[in-house]
């Protein structure tokens, strides 16, 4: 499989049991493979900040929440030094075109600029990224 740019959406199902995915697990199994994916500058944290609200609201407890914190520090993820330079202009750009957040948005400006499929689960994202040209995985939800 090719490198992709990869949501938490996407990352969060391998993550919760009641969000669990066959499709999504595919792409698990890839990075576990040794395929590499890329994340903007934001997604550690919102990774990060998901797992904190899933364990205030007692969907994971902490040593579940280590362990899965350890099999993403072991996939080949590496976060684009880029974003930042990017937010302003290009990511603010595509949020107003495609009425997303920026958060959203990012993802989709680091798919076009590396050309790169998109792992995410975000219907709005996943619409822009069509409109954009972008391939999408899942192919189909």
């Amino acid at each position: 499989m090719s490198p992709f740019v990869l949501d938490c959406s996407v990352a969060m199902t391998w993550c919760f049991a009641d969000e669990a995915r066959l499709d999504c697990d595919v792409l698990q199994d890839a990075l576990a493979n040794g395929t590499a994916a890329v994340v903007p500058a934001h997604w550690p944290v919102e990774v990060a900040n998901t797992l904190l609200v899933g364990e205030r609201r007692a969907r994971i407890r902490p040593a579940a929440r280590a362990q899965f914190i350890a099999m993403l520090q072991g996939f080949d993820i590496a976060t684009d030094p880029e974003t930042r330079g990017h937010a302003f202009a290009e990511s603010l750009t595509l949020a107003r075109q495609h009425q997303l957040s920026l958060y959203a948005a990012v993802y989709l400006e680091l798919a076009i600029r590396r050309n790169m499929p998109l792992a995410t689960l975000d219907g709005a994202l996943r619409q822009a990224a069509q409109a954009s040209s972008i391939s999408l995985l899942p192919e189909k939800l």
